[in-house]
């Protein structure tokens, strides 16, 4: 995207991988929650993402060393202008999905007129910035693109390219436990709805010696298995019916793995660094709903969450706070004073960021630890009542109607729920009387994605490269588009504006100043309670699988582990 590739021309494979780990074995994974559709490319039902990276391939592949690469994989080269107002690519001879049918240009210019029109809205979103798709040779695709958006060749690079002779177009939106096929190493071979995956390696994986896949896709079959909870998936851990476990809980963390096979050395727990933003952890608030529109009652919300009371009480200390978008990377505006190009980009939208931020002074409110704070209640009550709600008999009502002040957060898991009923007793003291509501996954999916709650939770993960995918998080356009990830419904022109320049940024310089410009406009909209990240990942796994001993810019990935010898 910016400057030039880590990788030479002819390079053998990744830096993070191991290139001669051994073929073999079977890697079982867990997850929490279920699945009603193996179609990941589609708004309704929820999918495995597993069936993406393993199954259906791109014309080219993400290197996981840089901030945003790509190398060739489908295609074996691409071409396109200085300006970048187009991108050919050619496939490679070799290239078949796992019925042993080749992958064509036709297949490719199918995949991509299927899923701009009844793709995720990301799809629809960023193809639909393409003027003209054509196949301009035996094995060659073209696409001219209508707006210049220097991002656009490498967003087509990653494109899902599926079988046109497998895919029944009139079916495409419906739910299905029929995996697509593929042109990946792997394929389904059981499915348990709900329950189970089983994918095996596909015998004569025609791109088993690609540079960007050697080291990778060691193991002959892939298991995952899904628990009701976090605390049934993490039992089963403990007792070997997976191997990885990638943990999140930090009192788990500290005192759940005091256990034999811990202590003899059967599991092996480890803290990995990375080197990427760290992600933000937040309660969003529906800024749709009349009861979050004014940004005082937000503010106001923000100051009662006690996060020093949390962290010390719930979670042994272990997390930080978040603040930036892109926490812990050079793209945060935290503690940074805006620079002369962020100043020039923000200068049409005077009210879009508060002085403090701009000034790389702000930081999220911070208490005195005790869970009773009076400083941080007192400016509470004071933005609250500016805002029309005053503490009448222990209850905050509304000076208009004399309604309560009552929002409703929605979650999904019993974590969800207990870092909610510590907010509950936070927001107490102020009169507020939050409901709470722990629904299955299938129906916190299903209402998130139509942005039906006043609040829920939410990680946005953030690359070093964030790129079109911010108009999806952040994008005026996104914010009335069912199943974006605008939960809060953020309209801000100075958001699209700073959107816009970082997509047309060329150096890395102007770029690194427009997502700190965009980091300030968010932090300034104050849309949610910041919440809290881990250092790094906490990942425990049990000796018979290995890891390589350099990691990936996010950290490790199972796709590099191989079946050890334990």
């Amino acid at each position: 995207m910016h400057g030039e590739p880590l990788y030479p021309d002819g390079f053998t494979h990744y830096k993070s991988v191991n290139p001669d780990a051994p073929k073999g074995g079977r890697l079982t994974q867990g997850a929490v929650g279920t699945f009603d559709s193996l179609n990941p490319f589609i708004v309704r039902g929820t999918a495995p993402p597993f069936v993406r990276w393993n199954i259906v391939e791109s014309l080219m592949a993400r290197s996981p060393d840089e901030a945003f690469t790509c190398y060739g994989l489908l295609a074996r080269s691409v071409e396109t202008d200085d300006a970048r107002s187009y991108v050919a690519f050619e496939l490679d001879p070799r290239a078949r999905f796992s019925d042993g049918a080749p992958v064509t240009a036709d297949d490719v210019l199918f995949s991509f007129e299927l899923l701009r029109a009844k793709g995720r809205p990301n799809h629809r979103s960023y193809y639909g910035k393409v003027a003209k798709a054509e196949v301009t040779g035996p094995r060659v695709i073209r696409f001219t693109f209508g707006v210049v958006d220097r991002e656009l060749p490498l967003i087509l690079a990653l494109m899902p390219v599926l079988a046109r002779h497998a895919v029944d177009p009139e079916r495409f939106e419906q739910t299905s436990f029929t995996p697509p096929l593929g042109s990946g190493p792997y394929k389904a071979v059981e499915v348990k709805p709900g329950e189970t995956v089983i994918l095996a390696r596909v015998p004569d994986y025609w791109g088993r010696e690609l540079p960007v896949n050697r080291g990778n896709f060691n193991f002959d079959s892939l298991r995952y298995d899904f628990y009701r909870d976090v605390n049934a998936q993490f039992e089963a851990f403990k007792r070997g019916l997976y191997d990885i476990r990638f943990e999140t809980d930090p009192g788990r963390w500290k005192t759940g793995y005091d256990i034999p096979a811990v202590r003899d050395g059967r599991i092996v727990r480890e803290e990995i660094e990375t080197g990427m933003p760290k992600p933000y952890s937040a309660l969003i608030f529906n800024m749709r709903r009349d009861i979050f529109t004014d940004v005082r009652v937000r503010q106001a919300m923000v100051e009662l969450f006690d996060f020093e009371w949390a962290n010390e009480n719930l979670y042994f200390g272990l997390y930080r706070r978040n603040g930036s978008f892109y926490d812990g990377s050079e793209l945060s505006s935290l503690g940074r004073p805006a620079d002369a190009r962020e100043r020039e980009l923000l200068a049409r939208f005077p009210d879009a960021v508060l002085p403090e931020v701009m000034e790389g002074t702000w930081h999220a409110p911070r208490s005195d630890g005790s869970g009773r704070d009076r400083e941080r209640l007192r400016r509470a009550l004071e933005l609250f009542a500016a805002a029309g709600w005053d503490l009448k008999g222990g209850t905050l009502t509304s000076r208009a109607t004399g309604r309560p002040f009552a929002p409703e957060l929605v979650v999904g898991t019993k974590d969800q729920e207990r870092l909610a009923l510590a907010y509950q007793n936070m927001l107490r003291r102020a009169g507020v009387k939050l409901n709470i509501r722990l629904v299955d996954n299938v129906q916190f999916e299903a209402r998130k994605q139509t942005y039906d709650y006043d609040m829920v939770p939410y990680i946005w993960d953030q690359s070093l490269s964030p790129g079109n995918e911010q108009s999806f998080y952040f994008g005026s356009a996104a914010a009335d588009t069912p199943g974006t990830r605008n939960f809060m419904g953020l309209k801000s022109p100075a958001a699209d504006a700073m959107i816009e320049a970082l997509l047309a940024a060329r150096e890395r310089a102007d770029f690194v100043s427009a997502v700190r410009a965009l980091d300030r406009v968010l932090i300034s909209a104050r849309f949610s309670v910041p919440l809290f990240y881990t250092p790094g990942q906490w990942v425990a796994r049990w000796r018979k699988v290995e890891r390589p001993a350099r990691v990936a810019l996010s950290g490790t990935l199972a796709e590099s582990w191989w079946q050890g010898a334990g």
